[in-house]
């Protein structure tokens, strides 16, 4: 426990550092079957440069545990287990993304989309969580991120962007994830605070996390199977993150024709982001507002900022 504490006061909350997590224990839905819509954009932190958007559509369902890529997923024995898939889709740009020329110094555009295998499997004896993934999908022009932000702006009546031609080029995605969480300490339906151990293995991104996130409010508790009705809390989770590889700054690992990237000795190794939040639940629905922001990822980019929306419903 000392030990945890320490970790607290000191280094405050080594999580889980992706664009999406939408696996932490934060924001469990009650029951074994439910879809979620999880968006991101940079539009909430009146921003428009680096992480530019994001959406992952989740569905959790009994009938997805005879998915045959469960085999290469985490399921300890004596846990509940929840198996699910999820689209995801992610993309970057640089801040003067209105420029046709390549912005040499900042991000290169990326986008990737992904079909994501995934299992959460909680111990409710030993307040334990464990999340592993599986995601196949393709970092390149073929996510189309050039045709949705295009879309978007005129949609919108704002400035087009004029780089993607620029963008990295294709490549395949194949990303193992695995992340293990355990509650430390919990008060009465008010407060809790977890650790956390992560890792992430692939071709789009290579990186390792641990640390500690806390809740605060009217909430329940995935870790022991409370499910209650209405639910409100806050949450935070601030992060550090020690990156291996990132493909979305430096390309995929077998297509290496992209026009722009930054090399490896420019990426920042240890980034640190600070993600928080409202959460909304009742029996059957979920809702939740985010905020995060992250310092700079690679040495000539600034820190960034980007916001969220999450809804959901259990069936």
């Amino acid at each position: 426990m000392k030990q945890f504490l320490f970790l607290f006061l000191f280094i405050p909350s080594l999580a889980v550092a992706q664009k999406i997590d939408h696996l932490a224990s934060f924001r469990d839905l009650n029951g074994d079957s439910y879809f979620r819509f999880n968006y991101d954009n940079d539009f909430f932190a009146a921003t428009d440069k680096d992480y530019t958007q994001g959406y992952n559509l989740e569905l959790v369902a009994p009938v997805l545990k005879n998915n045959p890529l469960n085999f290469f997923l985490l399921d300890p024995k004596a846990t509940v287990s929840k198996y699910g898939l999820s689209i995801e889709h992610i993309g970057f740009t640089p801040e003067q993304y209105q420029r046709p020329e390549i912005q040499f110094g900042d991000r290169p555009f990326a986008a990737a989309i992904l079909l994501k295998s995934f299992l959460v499997a909680t111990d409710t004896a030993k307040k334990t969580r464990t999340t592993s993934s599986l995601s196949l999908g393709i970092i390149g022009p073929g996510a189309f991120g050039r045709e949705m932000q295009t879309g978007i702006h005129r949609l919108i009546d704002d400035k087009e962007p004029l780089g993607w031609q620029h963008q990295i080029e294709n490549d395949v995605v194949l990303n193992y994830r695995l992340g293990y969480e355990k509650r430390v300490w919990s008060y009465n339906h008010l407060f809790s605070l977890q650790a956390h151990a992560n890792a992430q293995l692939g071709t789009l991104f290579t990186h390792v996390s641990a640390g500690i996130s806390s809740t605060v409010g009217l909430i329940d508790s995935p870790f022991t199977g409370d499910k209650k009705g209405f639910r409100l809390y806050l949450y935070a989770q601030p992060t550090l993150k020690l990156v291996g590889y990132d493909a979305t700054l430096q390309s995929g690992l077998f297509n290496r024709n992209s026009a722009y990237t930054i090399s490896a000795a420019a990426v920042e190794r240890l980034t640190a982001q600070f993600h928080f939040g409202l959460v909304l639940k009742t029996r059957t629905l979920y809702f939740e507002y985010t905020r995060s922001l992250i310092t700079r990822e690679f040495e000539t980019g600034h820190a960034s900022a980007w916001g969220g929306v999450n809804i959901g419903f259990t069936f």
